[in-house]
């Protein structure tokens, strides 16, 4: 489902980076000018392409490579072509900001990263101070946008994810005594978990077990299984990430307990996990953006070109991350904007222009931001069916 672009050295590589390829650390100096002296647009990517959350950056990276080159063949940006540099940050706070001060030495102008809340945030303090203008593709948690007036977001807030997620459950009868266990150690579950609280008391559902875990001790859910086995739930709500979602799936099926299982977008991955037994997630719901087999033209046509490109099936952080660009393309024709321009004049003119935007894309129809950076859109349920992702509409 995603692939690494390889990095390369090579002067016919850095040439490449140029006109639109991505992962490459090579640099051109400080000026946003090709080669041959041609102004660029220089927008850069930060996420996981190695480490535990691998599957989030490899298809950031691959679906904004894929816009970048089709913009770029249509002759890019008011005019200018895209030079395009992803850099891999492991999810890890430091390494992120580490990869953001690469980035700014190579020119950067926007950012569309990073990819995980925790690492995001880090780096929009950065680019809040040095005013780089910087769109999230996936990052949800409200740490990221907090104070940073730069920063906006493609996919739910966190707190959007908990309310949504309550709502579609009750809305759909699907459990009358919920389990919870989610990850306190992490903004982004920590934040979805406390939003699904009250949404879910406002709906009138039953929790009967609240359980916790941390990123150090994220291997052994048994406790909180048995605990919420023992309440009687009859649906866990799981806001966490697809690397610990196969665990819990894993041990539950090994105590004989069979729930229904609710995750939101940290579950989309799981069936990429290597040696799961894929059938235990039959049945499990996500709450996403972007449902792969859409039959509109649209989600066809990106599915396609992806697969052909990179192979594998786009996950909804690849059709986020695709989605960004395009986004980024309408607010800078819109704003009238040029890459001599300075990064202070394109974030301030981006921040309002985006304001502005109503974006019809791959996740989401009429898609819109307010000044606190969050995307207005409605959420998807998908189940995993047969071994893949299908609509549960």
């Amino acid at each position: 489902m995603k692939k690494f672009l390889s990095i390369a050295l090579s002067a016919s590589m850095a040439t490449a980076l140029l006109v639109g390829c991505g992962n490459s650390g090579n640099s051109t100096g400080s000026d946003n000018v090709d080669t041959s002296g041609e102004l660029v647009w220089k927008i850069g990517g930060i996420g996981p392409v190695t480490g535990g959350a691998a599957q989030y950056g490899q298809g950031v990276e691959n679906a904004i490579q894929l816009a970048v080159d089709e913009i770029n063949a249509e002759g890019g940006i008011n005019g200018y072509q895209i030079a395009f540099n992803f850099q891999d940050d492991e999810a890890d706070a430091q390494k992120a900001v580490n990869a953001y001060n690469t980035l700014k030495d190579w020119g950067m102008q926007i950012l569309e990263g990073t990819v995980t809340s925790g690492a995001c945030a880090a780096v929009s303090a950065e680019t809040n101070n040095d005013r780089i203008f910087q769109l999230t593709p996936s990052a949800s948690s409200t740490s990221v946008t907090e104070g940073n007036d730069n920063t906006f977001q493609i996919c739910f807030s966190d707190p959007n994810q908990g309310t949504v997620s309550a709502d579609y459950i009750a809305d759909n009868n699907l459990g009358t005594k919920i389990g919870v266990i989610y990850d306190s150690s992490d903004p982004y579950s920590s934040g979805v978990y406390q939003n699904f609280a009250l949404e879910a008391q406002a709906k009138g559902l039953e929790i009967v077990a609240t359980e916790s875990f941390t990123q150090d001790n994220k291997t052994d859910f048994t406790t909180q299984l048995n605990k919420c086995k023992s309440a009687g739930a009859d649906l866990l709500f799981l806001p966490f990430y697809y690397q610990e979602g196969s665990v819990v799936l894993t041990q539950a099926d090994q105590i004989g307990y069979d729930p229904v299982m609710f995750g939101v977008d940290g579950f989309d991955g799981l069936l990429g996990v290597e040696n799961f037994d894929v059938s235990l997630a039959e049945g499990v719901y996500l709450l996403t953006p972007f449902a792969a087999d859409a039959t509109d033209d649209a989600t066809k046509s990106f599915v396609s070109s992806y697969e052909e490109k990179f192979g594998g099936t786009p996950n909804q952080f690849a059709a986020d991350a695709y989605d960004g660009v395009y986004i980024l393309k309408e607010a800078i024709e819109a704003a009238g904007l040029t890459p001599d321009a300075s990064n202070e004049e394109i974030c301030d003119a981006l921040i309002a222009q985006i304001q502005q935007v109503n974006y019809n894309g791959l996740t989401g129809e009429n898609m819109t931001w307010n000044d606190a950076g969050e995307v207005s859109k409605a959420p998807k349920a998908v189940i995993i069916k047969d071994g893949g992702y299908v609509s549960a509409e």
